[in-house]
Protein backbone atom coordinates (compact mmCIF):
# COMPACT_ATOMS: atom_id res chain seq x y z
CA UNK A 1 0.00 0.00 0.00
CA UNK A 2 3.29 2.82 0.75
CA UNK A 3 3.97 1.81 -2.58
CA UNK A 4 0.92 3.10 -4.38
CA UNK A 5 0.83 5.78 -2.46
CA UNK A 6 4.03 6.67 -2.98
CA UNK A 7 2.97 6.72 -6.79
CA UNK A 8 -0.43 8.47 -6.57
CA UNK A 9 1.68 11.38 -4.64
CA UNK A 10 4.12 11.59 -7.76
CA UNK A 11 1.02 11.51 -9.95
CA UNK A 12 -0.90 14.25 -7.50
CA UNK A 13 2.02 16.69 -7.95
CA UNK A 14 1.96 16.34 -11.99
CA UNK A 15 -1.22 17.45 -12.05
CA UNK A 16 -1.13 20.17 -9.70
CA UNK A 17 1.73 21.22 -11.42
CA UNK A 18 0.53 20.89 -15.02
CA UNK A 19 -2.43 22.58 -13.80
CA UNK A 20 -0.48 25.80 -12.98
CA UNK A 21 1.10 25.54 -16.31
CA UNK A 22 -1.92 25.19 -18.64
CA UNK A 23 -3.31 28.43 -16.53
CA UNK A 24 -0.33 30.31 -17.13
CA UNK A 25 -0.55 29.54 -20.69
CA UNK A 26 -4.28 30.41 -21.58
CA UNK A 27 -3.78 33.84 -20.60
CA UNK A 28 -1.13 34.32 -24.11
CA UNK A 29 -3.75 32.83 -26.27
CA UNK A 30 -7.13 33.59 -28.18
CA UNK A 31 -10.01 33.55 -26.00
CA UNK A 32 -11.30 30.27 -27.63
CA UNK A 33 -7.77 28.16 -26.86
CA UNK A 34 -7.89 29.93 -23.67
CA UNK A 35 -11.15 28.39 -22.55
CA UNK A 36 -9.99 24.97 -24.11
CA UNK A 37 -6.83 25.46 -21.90
CA UNK A 38 -8.26 26.66 -18.55
CA UNK A 39 -10.82 23.69 -19.03
CA UNK A 40 -7.98 21.06 -19.03
CA UNK A 41 -6.07 23.05 -16.34
CA UNK A 42 -9.85 22.85 -14.20
CA UNK A 43 -9.44 18.73 -15.02
CA UNK A 44 -6.64 18.49 -13.95
CA UNK A 45 -6.83 20.17 -10.40
CA UNK A 46 -9.77 18.05 -10.34
CA UNK A 47 -7.68 14.87 -10.61
CA UNK A 48 -5.54 15.87 -8.03
CA UNK A 49 -8.44 16.36 -5.85
CA UNK A 50 -9.30 12.34 -6.88
CA UNK A 51 -5.59 11.38 -5.98
CA UNK A 52 -5.69 13.51 -2.45
CA UNK A 53 -8.97 11.53 -1.29
CA UNK A 54 -6.73 8.42 -1.32
CA UNK A 55 -3.31 10.14 -0.13
CA UNK A 56 -4.83 12.20 2.67
CA UNK A 57 -1.61 14.72 1.66
CA UNK A 58 -0.97 17.78 0.05
CA UNK A 59 1.07 18.42 -2.65
CA UNK A 60 3.07 21.25 -4.21
CA UNK A 61 3.56 22.09 -7.73
CA UNK A 62 6.82 21.46 -9.24
CA UNK A 63 8.09 25.31 -9.98
CA UNK A 64 10.71 24.30 -11.79
CA UNK A 65 8.92 22.58 -14.37
CA UNK A 66 6.57 25.57 -14.44
CA UNK A 67 9.19 27.60 -15.18
CA UNK A 68 10.41 25.54 -17.78
CA UNK A 69 7.58 24.92 -20.36
CA UNK A 70 6.36 28.42 -19.34
CA UNK A 71 10.04 29.56 -20.99
CA UNK A 72 9.64 26.45 -23.88
CA UNK A 73 6.40 28.44 -24.73
CA UNK A 74 8.03 31.70 -25.16
CA UNK A 75 11.13 30.65 -27.11
CA UNK A 76 9.64 27.89 -29.23
CA UNK A 77 6.00 28.78 -28.93
CA UNK A 78 2.86 27.74 -27.34
CA UNK A 79 2.64 24.21 -29.96
CA UNK A 80 5.93 23.03 -28.86
CA UNK A 81 5.36 23.19 -24.98
CA UNK A 82 2.05 21.58 -25.62
CA UNK A 83 2.97 18.74 -27.69
CA UNK A 84 6.51 18.18 -25.08
CA UNK A 85 3.94 18.23 -22.21
CA UNK A 86 1.58 15.90 -24.09
CA UNK A 87 4.73 13.41 -24.33
CA UNK A 88 5.01 13.31 -20.35
CA UNK A 89 1.20 12.62 -20.12
CA UNK A 90 1.67 9.89 -22.37
CA UNK A 91 4.03 8.45 -19.97
CA UNK A 92 1.96 9.10 -17.05
CA UNK A 93 -1.08 7.37 -18.92
CA UNK A 94 1.66 4.10 -19.17
CA UNK A 95 2.35 4.20 -14.97
CA UNK A 96 -2.15 4.88 -14.67
CA UNK A 97 -2.39 1.74 -15.71
CA UNK A 98 -0.39 -0.17 -13.46
CA UNK A 99 -2.44 1.43 -10.03
CA UNK A 100 -6.13 1.87 -11.78
CA UNK A 101 -6.69 -1.79 -10.33
CA UNK A 102 -5.65 -0.61 -6.67
CA UNK A 103 -7.42 2.66 -7.03
CA UNK A 104 -10.30 2.59 -9.47
CA UNK A 105 -10.72 5.83 -9.88
CA UNK A 106 -7.66 6.74 -11.77
CA UNK A 107 -9.59 4.77 -14.61
CA UNK A 108 -11.18 8.35 -15.42
CA UNK A 109 -8.19 10.25 -14.96
CA UNK A 110 -6.61 8.69 -17.70
CA UNK A 111 -9.62 8.68 -19.84
CA UNK A 112 -9.89 12.73 -19.07
CA UNK A 113 -5.99 12.29 -20.16
CA UNK A 114 -6.77 10.99 -23.69
CA UNK A 115 -9.61 13.69 -23.84
CA UNK A 116 -7.27 16.21 -23.40
CA UNK A 117 -4.80 15.00 -26.42
CA UNK A 118 -7.37 15.03 -28.68
CA UNK A 119 -8.12 18.77 -27.56
CA UNK A 120 -4.75 20.35 -27.58
CA UNK A 121 -4.25 18.66 -31.11
CA UNK A 122 -6.88 19.87 -32.78
CA UNK A 123 -6.66 23.81 -31.25
CA UNK A 124 -3.38 24.72 -31.89
CA UNK A 125 -2.97 27.44 -35.01
CA UNK A 126 0.12 28.96 -34.46
CA UNK A 127 1.85 30.80 -37.19
CA UNK A 128 5.55 29.60 -36.89
CA UNK A 129 4.16 25.79 -37.33
CA UNK A 130 2.71 26.24 -40.58
CA UNK A 131 6.06 27.42 -41.62
CA UNK A 132 7.85 24.68 -40.62
CA UNK A 133 8.50 23.17 -43.93
CA UNK A 134 9.99 26.76 -44.77
CA UNK A 135 11.80 26.96 -42.05
CA UNK A 136 13.43 23.16 -42.62
CA UNK A 137 14.11 24.12 -46.20
CA UNK A 138 16.03 27.42 -44.82
CA UNK A 139 17.75 25.14 -42.25
CA UNK A 140 18.79 22.14 -44.42
CA UNK A 141 19.92 24.07 -47.64
CA UNK A 142 22.35 26.46 -45.12
CA UNK A 143 23.51 23.38 -43.71
CA UNK A 144 24.41 21.01 -46.22
CA UNK A 145 25.56 23.45 -48.69
CA UNK A 146 27.38 26.23 -46.81
CA UNK A 147 29.33 23.41 -44.75
CA UNK A 148 30.18 21.20 -47.88
CA UNK A 149 31.77 25.30 -48.87
CA UNK A 150 33.50 25.73 -45.96
CA UNK A 151 35.36 22.33 -46.17
CA UNK A 152 36.11 22.83 -49.49
CA UNK A 153 37.25 26.51 -49.15
CA UNK A 154 39.39 25.25 -46.25
CA UNK A 155 41.44 22.85 -47.92
CA UNK A 156 41.78 25.05 -51.18
CA UNK A 157 42.46 28.34 -49.57
CA UNK A 158 43.66 27.37 -45.80
CA UNK A 159 43.48 30.96 -44.48
CA UNK A 160 40.25 32.21 -42.08
CA UNK A 161 40.17 35.34 -43.17
CA UNK A 162 39.47 34.25 -46.68
CA UNK A 163 37.33 31.54 -46.37
CA UNK A 164 35.28 33.27 -43.78
CA UNK A 165 34.61 36.30 -46.04
CA UNK A 166 33.91 33.61 -48.85
CA UNK A 167 31.43 31.73 -47.01
CA UNK A 168 29.98 35.16 -46.02
CA UNK A 169 29.37 36.37 -49.74
CA UNK A 170 28.14 32.56 -50.52
CA UNK A 171 26.02 32.62 -48.25
CA UNK A 172 23.94 36.08 -48.34
CA UNK A 173 23.96 35.91 -51.79
CA UNK A 174 22.43 31.64 -51.04
CA UNK A 175 19.90 32.89 -48.23
CA UNK A 176 18.81 35.79 -50.70
CA UNK A 177 18.55 33.19 -53.73
CA UNK A 178 16.46 30.44 -51.50
CA UNK A 179 14.01 33.35 -50.36
CA UNK A 180 13.07 34.40 -53.51
CA UNK A 181 13.03 30.45 -54.99
CA UNK A 182 10.62 29.65 -51.47
CA UNK A 183 8.83 32.65 -52.52
CA UNK A 184 7.90 31.72 -56.12
CA UNK A 185 7.27 27.89 -54.91
CA UNK A 186 4.54 29.28 -52.26
CA UNK A 187 2.70 31.45 -54.82
CA UNK A 188 2.55 29.12 -57.57
CA UNK A 189 0.85 26.78 -55.24
CA UNK A 190 -1.13 28.58 -53.08
CA UNK A 191 -1.49 26.93 -50.19
CA UNK A 192 -4.44 28.06 -47.88
CA UNK A 193 -3.92 30.20 -45.02
CA UNK A 194 -0.20 30.50 -46.13
CA UNK A 195 2.05 33.49 -47.18
CA UNK A 196 4.48 33.29 -49.77
CA UNK A 197 6.46 36.46 -48.66
CA UNK A 198 6.31 34.78 -44.54
CA UNK A 199 7.09 31.81 -46.46
CA UNK A 200 10.32 33.33 -47.50
CA UNK A 201 10.96 35.56 -44.84
CA UNK A 202 11.12 32.30 -42.55
CA UNK A 203 13.16 30.66 -45.21
CA UNK A 204 15.78 33.45 -45.57
CA UNK A 205 15.69 34.35 -41.67
CA UNK A 206 16.98 30.43 -41.12
CA UNK A 207 19.32 30.25 -43.84
CA UNK A 208 20.85 33.16 -42.97
CA UNK A 209 21.20 32.30 -39.12
CA UNK A 210 23.39 29.11 -39.93
CA UNK A 211 24.99 31.65 -42.45
CA UNK A 212 26.72 33.69 -39.32
CA UNK A 213 26.75 30.76 -36.71
CA UNK A 214 28.96 28.98 -39.60
CA UNK A 215 31.29 31.48 -40.60
CA UNK A 216 32.17 33.26 -37.73
CA UNK A 217 34.65 30.64 -36.72
CA UNK A 218 36.39 31.77 -39.20
CA UNK A 219 36.98 35.54 -37.65
CA UNK A 220 37.58 34.57 -34.49
CA UNK A 221 40.27 31.77 -35.48
CA UNK A 222 43.49 32.22 -37.40
CA UNK A 223 43.83 28.40 -38.12
CA UNK A 224 40.94 27.16 -40.62
CA UNK A 225 41.27 23.75 -39.69
CA UNK A 226 40.08 24.49 -36.08
CA UNK A 227 37.51 26.58 -37.99
CA UNK A 228 36.05 24.06 -39.48
CA UNK A 229 36.23 21.97 -36.62
CA UNK A 230 34.28 24.14 -34.66
CA UNK A 231 32.22 25.25 -37.68
CA UNK A 232 30.87 20.93 -37.84
CA UNK A 233 30.30 21.34 -33.93
CA UNK A 234 27.59 24.01 -34.52
CA UNK A 235 26.24 22.24 -36.96
CA UNK A 236 25.43 18.87 -34.96
CA UNK A 237 24.13 21.36 -32.30
CA UNK A 238 21.92 22.96 -34.82
CA UNK A 239 20.56 20.35 -36.05
CA UNK A 240 20.22 18.59 -32.79
CA UNK A 241 17.81 21.44 -31.84
CA UNK A 242 15.95 21.63 -34.44
CA UNK A 243 15.34 18.03 -35.43
CA UNK A 244 14.26 18.13 -31.77
CA UNK A 245 11.31 20.95 -32.08
CA UNK A 246 10.25 19.34 -35.49
CA UNK A 247 10.29 15.97 -34.42
CA UNK A 248 7.98 17.35 -31.04
CA UNK A 249 5.94 19.76 -32.81
CA UNK A 250 5.21 16.87 -35.81
CA UNK A 251 5.28 13.97 -33.27
CA UNK A 252 8.12 12.36 -35.60
CA UNK A 253 11.19 9.88 -33.94
CA UNK A 254 13.93 12.20 -33.16
CA UNK A 255 16.54 9.60 -33.83
CA UNK A 256 15.60 9.53 -37.64
CA UNK A 257 15.28 13.05 -38.21
CA UNK A 258 18.25 13.52 -36.80
CA UNK A 259 20.66 11.08 -38.27
CA UNK A 260 19.21 11.68 -41.68
CA UNK A 261 19.47 15.25 -41.54
CA UNK A 262 23.64 15.01 -39.85
CA UNK A 263 24.88 12.24 -42.63
CA UNK A 264 23.41 14.12 -45.63
CA UNK A 265 25.21 17.26 -44.03
CA UNK A 266 28.74 15.44 -43.01
CA UNK A 267 28.56 13.12 -46.83
CA UNK A 268 28.38 16.33 -48.51
CA UNK A 269 31.24 18.05 -46.10
CA UNK A 270 33.08 14.98 -47.14
CA UNK A 271 32.80 15.32 -50.89
CA UNK A 272 33.43 18.83 -50.53
CA UNK A 273 36.40 18.40 -48.34
CA UNK A 274 38.15 15.88 -51.21
CA UNK A 275 37.13 17.81 -53.83
CA UNK A 276 39.50 21.36 -52.06
CA UNK A 277 42.39 18.97 -51.89
CA UNK A 278 42.28 17.29 -55.55
CA UNK A 279 41.48 21.71 -56.76
CA UNK A 280 44.66 22.55 -54.65
CA UNK A 281 47.05 20.06 -56.06
CA UNK A 282 45.15 19.78 -59.87
CA UNK A 283 45.57 23.78 -59.99
CA UNK A 284 48.54 24.11 -57.80
CA UNK A 285 47.23 27.26 -56.67
CA UNK A 286 48.75 28.36 -53.03
CA UNK A 287 47.41 31.43 -51.08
Amino acid sequence: MMEIKKILLNFQRSEITEHEIYKRLAKRVDEKNAKILESIAQDEKRHYSILKEYTKEDVPPNRLKIFWYTLLSFIFGLTFALKAMERGEKIAQHEYEKVKKEYPPVEGIIEDEEKHEMKLLNMIEEERVGYISSMVLGLNDAIVELTGTLAGLTFALRNSKLVGLAGLITGISAALSMSVSEYLSQKSEAEEGKSPLKAAVYTGIAYFMVVVMLILPYFLSSNPVFALGIAVSMVVIVIGLFTYFVAVVKEQSYAHLFFEMLLLSLGVMVISFVVGLIARKVLGIEV
